[in-house]
């Protein structure tokens, strides 16, 4: 039986009033040195469920893999590359929306001095922020287990493509129409219970793994410094679309609030994250941030 890793939390205390009123984050970006994190709930605009939102994969009562199961379990390697052969194409369709076309625009104009994000999705960089940390990793990468080669997904794509001929005609009748913010869809035990995974080319036997943090896994070390670097020389810390329910992500809002630095929050519900805040906006993002870069350069 696969178990439910912990994703949720419960408020304690009184809660952070949510407002609308965007004067504030304006204040901070207009003077510069924000330092951006974002989640899920940036990337639900450009068609990527979230985890914990009204619509999220959690209430459809999707499990996220593990990093003990992946690595423990045969069957859930091949559940999972067989789901993410399906998925992932489709995660490759998805186009930046208005708020990663914003902060893209804030950090160009040298008011954003980095972005880390706990997405896995690529769209910072899709439109056209360069300074960006993936602190989950990317799905565009696959890592070996074995020998730590990197290689790219879309070379693997390729090799269960010719490895499994006629398993997408299959998978197409059971597949469902929603992808995971994990990046593959559900399927059925009978959809992928003849699927082959290959091995990495570079050592012949290493297990190949998305190069993303799964849940029960940690973050590299020196991605997490680096992250702090980056929170600990700006003035601000703005976070976009998450609820900061693990504490990959909350810790650098801990940081940042123990530093004296304004944490100013943009998200659709509370969050963990919410007692450390200064202001908690509740509008979608894609609007509040359009809104935001016309009133910084009015």
């Amino acid at each position: 039986m696969r178990t439910r890793p912990t994703l949720t939390w419960e408020p304690t205390g009184a809660p952070l009033r949510a407002s609308s009123d965007l004067t504030t984050i304006v204040e901070a970006v207009r003077a510069g040195k924000v330092a951006v994190l974002s989640g899920a709930g940036l990337s639900t605009e450009s068609g990527i469920p979230d985890y914990r939102g009204e619509r999220g994969s959690l209430r459809r009562r999707h499990l996220p893999m593990t990093f003990q199961e992946f690595t423990g379990e045969e069957q859930a390697r091949q559940r999972y590359w067989a789901r993410s052969q399906m998925g992932w194409r489709a995660m490759t369709k998805a186009r930046p929306n208005a708020g990663h076309r914003a902060v893209a625009e804030l950090a160009e104009a040298g008011l954003v001095t980095g972005v880390i994000t706990q997405n896995v999705d690529g769209l910072h960089q899709a439109a056209g922020a360069r300074d960006v940390i993936e602190l989950h990793g990317s799905l565009s990468r696959v890592i070996c287990l074995g020998c730590r080669r990197l290689s790219d997904r879309a070379e693997l794509d390729h090799r269960l493509r010719q490895a499994n001929p006629r398993f997408e005609a299959t998978a197409e009748r059971h597949r469902a129409a929603r992808v995971n913010p994990d990046g593959d869809v559900e399927l059925p035990t009978e959809a992928v219970r003849e699927f082959r995974v290959v091995e990495c080319t570079a050592c012949d036997t290493g297990v190949l793994k998305p190069d993303v943090v799964f849940f029960g896994e940690n973050v590299p070390p020196e991605r997490v410094e680096q992250c702090r670097r980056l929170v600990a020389g700006s003035a601000a810390l703005l976070v976009l679309g998450s609820s900061l329910t693990v504490m990959s992500g909350l810790r650098f809002v801990r940081q940042a609030a123990q530093a004296g630095l304004p944490v100013l929050i943009i998200n659709q519900g509370p969050t963990r994250g919410d007692r450390w805040a200064a202001q908690r906006i509740e509008l979608p993002l894609g609007e509040a941030m359009t809104a935001v870069v016309a009133q910084v350069q009015a």
